[in-house]
């Protein structure tokens, strides 16, 4: 039974990983993978080991996180130093050191194994996981589904009601190609008109939480939602005087990449669960208020429906490309 080993940082998982770890789990009789990771690198360690593990169920998937010297001229007993680590987390003995870069020769000599080179990983697949994490939506495609999460941007729509914030969010979700997510309050109070209570918003900010993250798995590199939790809690000030500590907690604990606040300098319009157009000036001031206090970053768009969707698309555009580039 021949015994290979693959030695990546794997920061994060791409494409060109998974060519290597195939071409070596087809090669090899058995196979372990070895994540390696420091403390301070971009992506947590714990993170790409439990992605390497999803990615690869059948394999033996293992964690090295001694902080070893990255490159020979770091220490005079380099190669010494990772045999002793390889040999350390591998259960059995290496026979088949699989890699497709320089090092991985004088790896195998060092571990007493063959070393077995692979072209695949950079002429198939030309690309590195810097690039990726640099400009990930440009290389999208080079990106396991289960890795993609990670990497999705998120932009909230928020405001007072009849803002346009149902009509925008998702005009512009399909104009960027995004996931679209509506208002689980809506979902949720279905039917019931003004019938709910304070124990009701919990499961109204839960419910919304709920949705951007089973959006972000849907594979698309940005998530465009009409609201979040900061709405169940200016809406429990509003109606009821208190937040629960849920909704709190929920409310501080997301932070998209851009939230965007919706003027009150539109008509209102009726509408089922429209309650208060009297407040919309002051649910508008104390909705900024929160979101300087929580250190969001934020964008306010006013104007009529084309100023509104101009501006709100170039807000987008900055935040899920901050070099300037669209992801059309």
């Amino acid at each position: 039974m021949r015994h290979g080993l693959v030695l990546g940082k794997f920061m994060p998982p791409h494409l060109g990983h998974l060519y290597l770890v195939d071409f070596a789990r087809t090669f090899a009789d058995t196979l372990t993978i070895v994540v390696g990771s420091l403390e301070g690198e971009p992506i947590p360690g714990d993170l790409r080991y439990q992605w390497m593990k999803e990615l690869f169920p059948s394999q033996e998937v293992v964690h090295l996180t001694d902080p070893n010297p990255q490159y020979p001229d770091e220490h005079p007993d380099f190669w010494n130093i990772w045999k002793r680590s390889l040999e350390g987390v591998c259960s059995r003995p290496i026979d088949l050191l699989f890699a497709s870069e320089e090092y991985g020769a004088k790896l195998a000599e060092v571990l007493g194994a063959r070393f077995i080179p692979t072209n695949g990983m950079r002429e198939c697949v030309p690309v590195s996981g810097t690039q990726i994490r640099e400009e990930p939506w440009l290389h999208w495609n080079q990106i396991p589904r289960v890795v993609r999460p990670y990497f999705v941007k998120t932009v909230v729509f928020v405001g007072p009601e009849s803002t346009g914030k149902t009509v925008l969010s998702r005009k512009l979700a399909e104009s960027l190609g995004a996931s679209w997510v509506p208002e689980y309050a809506r979902t949720y109070l279905q039917g019931r008109g003004d019938d709910f209570g304070l124990e009701d918003m919990e499961a109204i900010a839960r419910g919304q939480w709920a949705s951007v993250e089973a959006a972000r798995r849907l594979g698309k590199p940005l998530v465009v939602s009409d609201t979040d939790a900061l709405t169940t809690l200016l809406w429990c000030q509003e109606l009821f005087g208190e937040v629960p500590d849920s909704v709190m907690d929920l409310a501080r604990s997301q932070r998209p990449d851009l939230t965007v606040v919706l003027k009150p300098d539109v008509p209102w319009v009726e509408g089922e669960l429209r309650l208060r157009p009297d407040t919309r000036e002051a649910f508008f001031e104390r909705c900024v208020a929160i979101l300087g206090e929580m250190g969001r970053e934020y964008q306010i768009v006013g104007g009529d429906w084309e100023e509104r969707e101009r501006d709100a698309l170039r807000g987008l555009e900055r935040a899920i490309a901050p070099g300037g580039d669209s992801l059309q």
